[in-house]
């Protein structure tokens, strides 16, 4: 007969790759990718968004259950005249291997209507995400969190009982990026390409990967400053173009501001600098980026350029742009800094990736080219030669 479920202590010290939690009214636990301070310093709902969706977070303990469930109450987005997106997978990783695969139906939803600008919050009720057939004996449970829903934690009982996991020994990779990084169109929140790269290279991964949300702001290069990591990566370029937020003038100063900011607190660590993958409707037209109305017709979603060429001659910036001014800065602060690379994108997803593997929607990869790019970066940048190669 099997041993019945008790209730396990939902604490933030089983919680991996977050930088903070909140407790909610309901007495759950929200996990974070931003401190508290920069959260208040922020005023886009969009990151505000992005950075409480947990990419990269998972649940990590030791034990000898069989079975494990898991409450929460997740926030899901329905897009006007677009098919529902599919429910977020939790993804089970029993000692470093992944196991199993569940959801949680139900819960918030927030609709959006990209005609009109303008969203609607629908509140819903928790549910429940259930593992069962564990092998039996201690082990190291991970369960990886909807990278693309909110998700507030609310109760997790097991059939044996539940201590935090040990403490990573594994270096500590903190990576900061855009709605690629933080896992846009994945399979699942195990299959980000970060998560791939990082379980190929043997590394803790901590991931502030932002949909929308890569801009040079201030306070993130602060976070990154002020959190513990062995190697530290940014990719920069694409929601500068998207938003249309500024021009080369601006640029220049504010990557030299950011990358002097991550050097405050990790003087010596080796800091990686990715220039944008290719995304052809960017490539030479400005921002800002806008979803194609016309393409709902058919209930898909495209995005595309609105931009003028011609104004790049007066600053504006396109990935061509950023790409060989981002190539200049490092170049030169690389002369007193021996710790800091570049990594050009198009190594990562260039002309021919996209012929073979189209992005769907002209600016997201699909799961097939996370997992390529995944692979890549674990090569170039972790393996011989590369910026993070072991010492």
């Amino acid at each position: 007969m099997n041993a019945p479920l008790r209730p396990a202590d939902l604490s933030p010290a089983l919680l991996r790759g977050a930088l903070d939690t909140e407790r909610t009214e309901r007495g759950g636990l929200l996990p974070h990718r931003l401190p508290a301070w920069a959260r208040a310093q922020n005023t886009d709902g969009q990151l505000a968004m992005a950075e409480s969706q947990p990419s990269g977070v998972r649940v990590a303990f030791r034990t000898a259950a069989t079975v494990v469930e898991l409450d929460t109450l997740p926030t899901k987005r329905d897009y006007v005249g677009v098919p529902a997106r599919p429910d977020g997978l939790y993804d089970l990783v029993v000692d470093g291997r992944l196991a199993a695969q569940g959801s949680v139906p139900g819960g918030d939803v927030i609709t959006i209507d990209m005609t009109r600008g303008t969203f609607a919050h629908t509140p819903g009720e928790p549910g429940t995400v259930r593992f069962d057939g564990l092998p039996a004996g201690v082990k190291d449970l991970e369960i990886w969190l909807p990278h693309n829903e909110t998700t507030e934690l609310v109760a997790l009982r097991a059939d044996a009982p539940v201590e935090p996991a040990p403490a990573a020994r594994r270096p500590v990779w903190l990576h900061h990026g855009s709605s690629i990084s933080h896992g846009s169109d994945a399979a699942s929140p195990t299959a980000i390409w970060p998560a791939l790269a990082a379980r190929t290279a043997g590394v803790e991964l901590v991931n502030l990967g932002f949909g929308g949300g890569a801009l040079l702001d201030p306070f993130t290069a602060r976070t990154l400053r002020d959190t513990p990591a062995d190697l530290v990566s940014v990719k920069i370029g694409i929601n500068l173009v998207n938003l249309d937020l500024m021009r080369l003038r601006a640029f220049g100063p504010a990557v030299h501001g950011f990358l002097d900011t991550v050097r405050e607190g990790h003087p010596q660590t080796p800091l990686l600098v990715v220039s944008p993958l290719l995304c052809p409707i960017h490539e030479d037209t400005p921002g800002p980026g806008a979803p194609d109305f016309s393409s709902l017709v058919d209930g898909q979603l495209r995005f595309t350029a609105t931009g003028d060429p011609e104004e790049t001659a007066f600053g504006k910036l396109t990935l061509r742009v950023i790409r060989e001014e981002l190539a200049r800065i490092v170049a030169a602060r690389a002369q007193s800094d021996p710790h800091l690379s570049l990594l050009d994108g198009l190594e990562l997803y260039g002309a021919d990736d996209y012929a073979e593997l189209p992005l769907p929607d002209e600016l997201h990869p699909d799961a097939a080219a996370h997992r390529r790019i995944g692979d890549r970066f674990a090569a170039r940048v972790f393996g011989p030669g590369g910026a993070f190669a072991r010492r």
